[in-house]
């Protein structure tokens, strides 16, 4: 069984090298300096996560052909887009190593390269695959209505698990969900097929983020700072639900979020010493084993044993 993501691109090393290619292509486009804003982030990297999700998920009916190759590029753009709003409205100042868009060329410079990512994933969507359009609109309005709610935080602080779990489907979940149904669909997958790999995605997308709220509490050096989140009003689960078992937490949570750092660490240790860990590591592991039952619906083939490996890989990772 793959677990490593690195692992599991190796055998869709070609895919994923045009995929990588037509995606320098789509982000330098357009006038200066938004298209060198938006190359500036695409050529960051990352971990391909949704492009390698889609073209695994078409893998599974039929081998991946030009049109799917064009939508693993269109999830990324959509995904990179997000970022690039993300890092202006929580005035970020570095990713994936480098200083971002922001930094460099400015906030307004920063948004139109995002909106600039966003019309070429829409002509991408339009002229290869016309049909997943109305399910990509969809998931825009998911990502965007969960920004907004997320950024209700910056006022003010809503430590509820119902704010958390919206903001969780609609800003995570969604993407994955999309990607693996967009990849069924182009494949020519039955409809039952097809929406048991958008229920696969879409718990693959929840897992990741539980995980992701993990590392805040490891014991291991992540690079990731704790609590870094919470004064830019974001919310991490772990904190969610020591916060309901411990009301006498809202205090601090509200100095964090008005900027007085002072009571992190007590805050974090608090978090450990809860338990809330140990409750989001099962739920993590609750939803991956909820998505295998979805791609176990799907007939067995490389590809599904593979997606199957960075499922249960990511849930690995917070153990």
């Amino acid at each position: 069984m793959v677990h490593r993501v690195e692992d599991v691109q190796a055998l869709v090393a070609d895919d994923l090298a045009e995929v990588e290619q037509l995606l320098r292509l789509a982000s330098d486009q357009g006038p200066a300096p938004g298209r060198d804003a938006a190359a500036h982030l695409v050529a960051g990297g990352g971990k391909r996560i949704r492009p390698l999700a889609l073209l695994l998920a078409h893998s599974c009916f039929a081998p991946p052909g030009p049109a799917a190759r064009q939508m693993a590029v269109v999830v990324e753009l959509v995904h990179s887009a997000t970022l690039m709003h993300d890092d202006v409205i929580d005035d970020g100042d570095e990713r994936r190593g480098k200083p971002t868009a922001r930094k460099v060329w400015g906030n307004a410079v920063s948004v139109l390269a995002g909106d600039l990512l966003l019309v070429r994933a829409l002509e991408t969507t339009s002229l290869h695959a016309p049909e997943l359009m109305p399910g990509l609109l969809a998931t825009l309005r998911r990502l965007v209505e969960g920004e907004v709610i997320q950024l209700r935080g910056r006022v003010t602080l809503d430590p509820s698990e119902a704010t958390y779990e919206r903001i969780l489907q609609d800003k995570t979940a969604s993407l994955f969900g999309w990607a693996t149904r967009a990849g069924a669909t182009l494949a020519g997958a039955d409809s039952e097929s097809i929406e048991r790999m958008g229920e696969f995605g879409e718990g693959l997308g929840v897992a990741f983020q539980l995980v992701d709220d993990l590392l805040d509490y490891s014991e291991t050096n992540t690079g990731k700072t704790a609590l870094a989140d919470l004064s830019e009003g974001k919310l991490t689960l772990p904190l969610v639900l020591a916060c309901a078992g411990r009301p006498e937490l809202h205090s601090a949570l509200q100095r964090i979020h008005a900027g007085d750092l002072s009571p992190v660490g007590a805050v974090s240790n608090a978090v450990r010493d809860s338990g809330a860990c140990d409750e989001v590591r099962r739920r993590a592991e609750t939803f991956t084993a909820d998505a295998l039952s979805a791609l176990r619906s799907v007939a067995p083939t490389p590809a599904r044993h593979i997606l199957e490996g960075v499922a249960t890989g990511l849930v690995e990772r917070a153990i």
